[in-house]
């Protein structure tokens, strides 16, 4: 198995916790990481029919004898038993003895909200970063990682992006959309869901989105909470704070995988990605997910924002946190003087120090320029 980042922050939160919780996208590793890191405990998966039934009949199959310790996989299939949980739970306060995962964030946020608040460690797993697959291909330009993404089952069974993906999303929308919300039609939901990855790195302008989609605004608002459920993308949000300028109040759409994105996108070899023009929309997809990915495999909030003003003026993304950092993000393998005109702007404005400011490009050469720090796009350590 390649090691995830991750397993660190299970194990320790396991010391200081009831119930670990696990969620994330679909495939993106959850069994597998848990049945490795806590291979004492016992394993039931729910996404098994005959399982579910025999814990709905009698949920003391996964509690007795008392004391013991489970792996509850699949949860979302099941999370009336999260009550039952928290019971034995409070009852027996013996730290790590249940983990729980799920696939889908928006229903099990709302159980674990109402059963095991202030019981539970909550980690999402995200599909491969590069930091934990980047040395499986050293001369891969970043083109070859968008094309192929970050879903384990890629790597572990060397499937080709054109063989996963595809089948990847019929499941999704046969099985997740399905379960989460009762869409009519599918192809029309497929459709929209392609129309998303061609506005990625975009400022979501959701009447734009409905026309394009044949859809109401209402319902372009109820799929794109769909998406997020299932961890198919994540919207930034706009950074406003302390600010009295007047700046964009919608989010920016970005997918979890860039590669799901590409596919959506009809790229069906990376050297499209040099000419396409969403070239740079995917690039700077395939950084702001992996800076998303090091602060949730270090269990941080995700503080993720984006910042533009009235005049245009934008950085790509704020990472907040006890300090502010700004990154500009630039898909030209050669720098320009012209990439830190936006965190040059954004300064003036938030007293941001030129040492939280950097310029993360396609090249491969770290240096500093007018006191920003300029990274490499595969060398992301301090994110």
């Amino acid at each position: 198995m390649i090691h995830r980042i991750l397993q660190t922050k299970a194990i320790a939160l396991s010391t200081k916790y009831p119930v670990v919780t696990i969620t994330g996208p679909r495939q993106s590793g959850k069994t597998t990481l848990v049945r490795k890191t806590f291979d004492q405990h016992e394993y039931f998966s729910l996404e098994n029919p005959v399982t579910r039934e025999l814990i709905q009949h009698d949920p003391s199959i996964l509690f007795e004898p008392r004391g013991k310790k489970v792996i509850i996989d699949e949860v979302q299939k099941y999370p009336e038993i999260l009550s039952f949980v928290q019971i034995h739970a409070d009852e027996q306060k013996i730290n790590g003895q249940f983990i729980i995962t799920g696939s889908q964030s928006l229903l099990l946020s709302e159980k674990i909200s109402q059963s095991l608040a202030g019981r539970t460690a909550i980690l999402k797993l995200l599909p491969f970063s590069l930091k934990e697959v980047g040395n499986l291909f050293d001369d891969d330009t970043y083109e070859t990682w968008i094309f192929r993404g970050f879903y384990p089952r890629i790597y572990d069974q060397g499937i080709l992006p054109g063989e996963f993906y595809p089948f990847y999303f019929e499941t999704y929308l046969q099985r997740d959309v399905r379960e989460i919300q009762n869409v009519r039609s599918l192809n029309q939901f497929s459709n929209f869901v392609r129309l998303c990855a061609g506005r990625i790195g975009q400022i979501l302008d959701y009447s734009s989105l409905a026309n394009d989609a044949g859809i109401t605004v209402n319902t372009v608002k109820g799929w794109l909470s769909v998406l997020e459920a299932s961890y198919v993308i994540t919207l930034l949000q706009p950074y406003y704070r302390n600010f009295n300028k007047r700046i964009i109040k919608s989010p920016k759409l970005y997918f979890v995988d860039v590669g799901l994105a590409a596919f959506l996108l009809n790229i069906n070899k990376a050297d499209q990605i040099q000419t396409h023009y969403l070239k740079g929309n995917l690039f700077e997809n395939l950084i702001i997910i992996e800076i998303l990915k090091r602060r949730l495999n270090a269990a941080l909030p995700a503080n993720l924002y984006f910042y533009r003003d009235s005049n245009k003026n934008e950085v790509d993304c704020i990472v907040e946190g006890d300090t502010i950092r700004a990154i500009e993000i630039k898909s030209s393998r050669t720098f320009s003087s012209g990439f830190v005109n936006g965190l040059l702007n954004f300064a003036k404005f938030s007293g941001l120090s030129a040492d939280k400011g950097f310029i993360i490009y396609g090249g491969q050469e770290p240096y500093v320029f007018k006191g920003f720090q300029v990274v490499p796009w595969n060398d992301l350590n301090n994110f």
